[in-house]
């Protein structure tokens, strides 16, 4: 059951994706997405503990140079994944049961386009693994935790 109650402190989270499938320029002409297509239990689990104003920080993936775009913001939580019972979609799921979804995904607003990229290579520069998860050599996951005090960094360096 969700509390009547605010959280007491926004959560911050790096999301992935790439910019030729859904780019920053992409929410900032719809100005909010449904963030489906999550098929990594660690990330869905990461994204089932978002709250309802949620910080999180758009990143370009798979790209060069990779990094930190645009900033979100997080809508709806706790919504179920359509993609995962549609036979044609590429995240189609043939154990996942409408009376039981394996996946669900959130709904997140645009916030702002960044001027420029912060790039992966910056980030690894400035932040250690422990502080910024998305430097960790081989981490994949599209969906990470940013600590408040990472964040806050961030957001100065983005904004300088």
């Amino acid at each position: 059951m969700a509390s009547r109650w605010p959280p007491l402190a926004l959560s911050y989270w790096l999301m992935k994706s790439e910019p030729d499938v859904y780019g920053i320029d992409h929410l900032k002409n719809e100005q909010t997405t449904l963030w489906d297509g999550i098929r990594n239990y660690q990330a869905r689990n990461f994204m089932r503990t978002m709250q309802v104003g949620d910080q999180v920080f758009f990143y370009h993936s798979n790209c060069k140079p990779p990094g930190i775009v645009g900033l979100m913001e997080v809508l709806e939580t706790g919504l179920v994944d359509p993609s995962q019972f549609d036979p044609s979609s590429k995240y189609f799921d043939p154990s996942s049961k409408p009376e039981a979804p394996r996946w669900d995904c959130a709904r997140l607003g645009f916030k702002r386009k960044f001027p420029q990229l912060l790039s992966l290579e910056t980030l690894r520069d400035t932040f250690s693994a422990d502080e910024l998860l998305v430097v960790r050599k081989g981490n994949r996951l599209s969906i990470l935790p940013v600590p408040q005090a990472t964040a806050r960094q961030l957001l100065e360096l983005l904004a300088a």
